[in-house]
């Protein structure tokens, strides 16, 4: 199902949250958009990762970390291969789950218990502190998120949108493909990446929830093909710079796709930092147009996080033959999380958000735990409420369910 066939439509209303946390150790920890590694989707954030070494690696070897499912340490996630000193990595996760009604985004087929994401990575992160570096990744999802991650910004039958990769509820997606290249502290990607915008990620081992914010559904891109740069200027200041083909293209341009992308992570704080983002110019299938994120993250201290973000999002409604063609699209969202951590096994979460799209404000509140009985094993149950005051329950122009509550869970298992 495409993504802009939810993308008709944003969240708008967002205030306070409820209390959160975040997973034991580095391994679970909540990742925050100023860090290149949440940005890029890197493998940092993985909760466990295999890697793939060459006749070098005779040191390689593997461990599990196991404990008491709810105190203790983890310890370190199990690693069938370590080999983290040959430079490239194969990893992956494997995501299940279930939830009694359909949110309208991306659980759509509940009272099943999905495949929803089977994702294997092949990775080496470019190094440029001795000179010229080269690397690389590429992503393949299998599950019933997968059609929500393919090129849908390609014209049909190109890359991995509506190419024969789907039967039913289930397909296949490549969401990354990219080369990259890095010198002292600049580095540049050219292929196919995730995008910077926003907090909340794709991949299922990213995110704190198990459900997806509507403002992330409806207005911001997952993926783009082009060139991106990423310089550390200081210790303090990250700033990224790109050209793309638009929003959610696979290696191909639909109209006069161009635009930019780029914005600045800033540690203002030990504790505070803010991310801004912005593309702008041809965003391809959604015309025309400006969109930006802030995102700022708090961390209060060792138990407590805050993170606030919004976004906005306006567009010409894109060219003929899609969905907003000739109808502005002007969308805004504020999200609000707040985490507690009990201890390394167990965190608390909250999340608040308003949404608001060509004049309609839609709201949820999610509260939810993470339960992470090993390193390499993380539960995810939560309570969604979701309303929409003014809209019709049957009939608003989203297709979205704007007064209920929902129950979902699902189990993340890491290699």
């Amino acid at each position: 199902m495409r993504k802009w066939n939810w993308l008709k439509g944003l969240l708008s209303v967002g205030t306070a949250l409820v209390g959160s946390a975040a997973l034991a150790g580095d391994v679970g920890t909540i990742p925050t958009i100023a860090d290149p590694d949440h940005v890029f989707q890197q493998t940092s954030y993985d909760m466990g990762v295999l890697g793939l070494g060459g006749d070098q690696c005779n040191s390689c070897d593997s461990g599990t970390g196991l404990g008491s499912w709810f105190s203790g340490e983890n310890g370190d996630p199990w690693k069938a291969i370590d080999a983290s000193e040959c430079g490239w990595n194969i990893g992956g996760w494997t995501e299940f789950g279930y939830s009694n009604k359909s949110d309208g985004v991306f659980e759509t087929h509940p009272r099943h218990f999905d495949l929803q994401q089977f994702n294997l990575f092949v990775e080496k992160v470019a190094d440029g502190k001795d000179g010229i570096g080269f690397g690389g990744r590429v992503d393949v999802m299998y599950g019933t998120d997968a059609q929500n991650t393919q090129a849908f910004g390609n014209q049909p039958g190109k890359f991995d949108y509506l190419n024969g990769w789907n039967h039913g509820v289930y397909g296949w997606a490549m969401p990354q493909l990219y080369a990259e290249v890095a010198a002292d502290d600049l580095s540049v990607k050219v292929g196919h990446f995730y995008t910077l915008l926003g907090y909340q990620v794709v991949p299922a081992t990213g995110n704190f929830f198990y459900s997806i914010p509507l403002t992330f559904n409806f207005g911001e891109a997952f993926t783009h093909t082009g060139a991106l740069a990423t310089y550390k200027a200081s210790d303090t200041v990250t700033a990224y710079a790109g050209w793309t083909l638009g929003w959610d293209t696979g290696f191909n341009q639909l109209g006069s796709g161009s635009s930019f992308l780029g914005g600045a992570a800033v540690k203002v704080t030990d504790s505070l930092t803010a991310t801004y983002i912005t593309t702008f110019g041809n965003l391809g299938w959604i015309g025309d147009g400006y969109s930006h994120s802030l995102v700022l993250d708090w961390i209060i201290n060792e138990k407590w996080e805050y993170v606030f973000q919004t976004d906005t999002l306006r567009t010409n409604g894109g060219p003929a033959g899609q969905l907003h063609a000739g109808n502005p699209y002007d969308t805004v969202g504020l999200n609000q999380y707040l985490y507690y951590t009990i201890n390394p096994k167990l965190k608390l979460g909250g999340r608040a958000e308003w949404w608001k799209a060509d004049g309609q404000s839609y709201n949820e509140i999610t509260a939810g735990i993470n339960i992470m009985p090993t390193a390499n094993i993380r539960l995810r149950p939560e309570i969604r409420h979701q309303w929409a005051p003014g809209a019709n329950n049957v009939a608003n122009q989203f297709g979205l369910p704007v007064d209920q509550t929902m129950f979902a869970f699902d189990v993340i298992f890491t290699f």
